[in-house]
């Protein structure tokens, strides 16, 4: 499919005139789930789902740029199990959501004292905003209905180890995160399910019928 016949959603109209301020908005957003009260071993905050953030991609080594399968688009995140769990909702959402362009999916943004609540996530690799421009803070009602059943189950599949800003008291629909902190057992546990999905064929991101 190419960029020209990607289907508009139900409120386009929210991407003129709102669009370019989408972006900035990532850096004021509210907080709404509960950050981490640990800091990192290297002295750098955490942010809110409580992973170590970074100043910068190069310097971190800990966030690289990582090509999503069967797409034009291109990301920077968390190395590891992040990388693993998040790109595959990408692809879920690329095949099955809505097509994805070069340049429409956003990760990591180095740590900055503007960022503020889940917006920290950007700034740890862990966290992704899929078209901000097209869905942004504080809109509700952007996907028509098979999206959003789409969007649940990708959700269901993943269980609760990525959360969707869509579901917040102030709905960010674009927003995706990893919602547990490192230490939890379950990313781990869900980044193994993945790669075996992409190892055996008829599994992985764009098979119908994938979720859990």
């Amino acid at each position: 499919m190419t960029v020209s016949s990607i289907r508009l959603p139900r409120r386009s109209v929210l991407r003129t005139g709102v669009g370019l301020t989408a972006v900035a908005g990532l850096a004021t957003l509210a907080v709404p789930t509960p950050a981490s009260a640990a800091g990192s071993a290297s002295g750098r905050p955490a942010s809110a789902n409580g992973w170590q953030t970074e100043p910068d991609a190069d310097e971190s080594g800990t966030i690289w740029t990582r090509q999503v399968p069967g797409s034009s688009v291109s990301v920077a995140l968390r190395l590891g199990e992040v990388a693993t769990v998040l790109i595959h909702v990408i692809r879920r959402y690329h095949y099955e959501v809505d097509t994805l362009a070069h340049g429409e999916v956003i990760g990591f943004r180095p740590a900055d004292r503007r960022l503020k609540g889940y917006a920290t996530n950007y700034a740890s690799g862990t966290a992704v905003a899929i078209r901000p421009t097209w869905y942004p803070a504080g809109a509700k009602g952007g996907l028509f209905p098979h999206q959003l059943a789409t969007v649940r189950d990708i959700l269901k599949e993943c269980q609760d180890v990525v959360a969707w800003g869509g579901d917040y008291r102030r709905p960010d629909e674009s927003h995706f995160q990893i919602d547990v902190p490192p230490s939890d057992a379950r990313l781990k546990r869900l980044a193994d399910r993945i790669r075996g999905w992409e190892e055996m064929p008829g599994q992985g991101a764009g098979t119908l019928g994938l979720g859990a």
